[in-house]
């Protein structure tokens, strides 16, 4: 069989740990026998980020930004314990939020519907779609350790050097902690116009929810700008289709989500798509059930595992155990990217390769073949089998060419 031609590389960022490992599996089973598979290589293991002052990271988004689509494996994000396992010069910050700030894009993420698996919340009939703001927040955050007494302010000077605004954070009495925090009007309104044309492209609702009530400058700053630009740029659109804008506050998004059927986009701030979309994805079944697309405004695109590196099968793994790891996020990711770099490219066949195998993959778990995590949530009429993670790669393979 003639392998399918492709005439723009991918930009290709290998990973860490578990998901290193199969992301070799996936390309050496399911991709390399088939695809005569062009990418633009970059390392984002910990030991290339290291040994290149984390350049490599920067590296590879530009890569991006010039070639258009990307496939990320997931990466450690270290704290103190990984700086001393991998005897790193600093703390490197999380390679998913230097890409998403060059980017400046809106990460979408969804879970992978099957037969057989249904949602922790019984109500869940369609996916949840979360998309999190890519910009800013807690992840590009200035952070103190305060060693004891004394006062801590905020201080905004303008660009010819006059002080516009001075406001008394907190007088310590003793030691604690201080972190700063930032956003851009124009990275919300990014996120904004990002959240909108998605709910058009795929019809669905769009939910959007900050704390504006505590938070009466930053969060309301997000709640204005939406609404500005749903009123004056989207809400003919919206109309036309039926589907509907709706702003909540967050903790009254979380008990609306809990009730409701599933079926709708929920646009987060940064950490709350952090956090919700790894309940949400748990909830419909599993973290490695989760696809992950990062779209910046000019229309570039990350795909990515939505989950982390599985450290504990990597230990297992080292030792030489069995491992039953689930790679359909990673797998998903790279048909994702193949599918989008067909449109682009006008290469049919490779959209439709990277279609046949997301369904051979869902068919092989709906006929009881899965790893061992999704065997607890098993509900299916076919008795289930745990098998180890090439083993389900095999069997994949095994469908899709059957």
């Amino acid at each position: 069989m003639e392998k399918i031609r492709m005439t723009t590389p991918l930009v290709e960022m290998d990973g860490d740990e578990m998901t290193r490992v199969l992301w070799k599996q996936i390309k050496d089973e399911l991709l390399l026998p088939y695809i005569d598979l062009k990418t633009e290589y970059y390392d984002l293991g910990l030991p290339e980020r290291e040994k290149t002052g984390d350049q490599v990271t920067v590296d590879s988004a530009e890569a991006t930004k010039k070639y258009g689509v990307a496939v990320k494996c997931a990466t450690i994000t270290p704290n103190a314990q990984r700086v001393e396992e991998y005897k790193l010069s600093q703390m490197w910050k999380s390679p998913n939020g230097t890409i998403r700030a060059i980017l400046d894009g809106t990460v979408f993420r969804a879970p992978i519907m099957v037969k057989g698996i249904s949602p922790v919340v019984k109500t869940w009939k369609k996916p949840i779609t979360i998309a999190r703001h890519a910009y800013g927040d807690v992840y590009k955050g200035t952070e103190y350790r305060v060693p004891g007494p004394g006062k801590a302010e905020l201080v905004f000077t303008a660009a010819d050097g006059t002080e516009q605004f001075r406001q008394t954070v907190y007088d310590f009495e003793c030691g604690g902690v201080l972190q700063g925090q930032y956003n851009k009007d124009s990275s919300i309104r990014s996120f904004a116009r990002s959240c909108f044309q998605y709910a058009i492209d795929t019809k669905q609702d769009l939910w959007f929810a900050t704390k504006d009530t505590i938070s009466k400058q930053y969060d309301h700053t997000f709640k204005d700008i939406f609404q500005e630009i749903f009123d004056a740029e989207y809400k003919a659109q919206f109309d036309a289709l039926g589907i509907e804008y709706f702003y909540t506050l967050i903790d009254d998004a979380v008990a609306r989500v809990i009730r409701s059927q599933g079926g709708f986009i929920w646009a987060c701030k940064n950490y709350d798509g952090d956090v919700m979309s790894d309940m949400v994805s748990t909830a419909f079944g599993s973290l490695a059930m989760m696809t992950s697309v990062l779209v910046s405004p000019d229309g570039k695109y990350e795909y990515e595992a939505a989950h982390g590196t599985v450290t504990r099968h990597y230990y297992k793994y080292l030792k030489g155990e069995e491992t039953s790891t689930n790679p359909v996020a990673t797998l998903f990711a790279w048909t994702g990217a193949l599918r989008k770099r067909g449109e682009l490219d006008g290469i049919a066949e490779l959209s439709a390769f990277a279609d046949k195998l997301e369904a051979a993959t869902i068919a092989t778990i709906e006929s009881g073949v899965m790893t061992k995590d999704l065997v607890g949530l098993w509900e299916g009429e076919t008795p289930a089998k745990g098998v180890n993670s090439l083993e389900f790669l095999r069997a994949i393979r095994a469908r899709l060419e059957a």
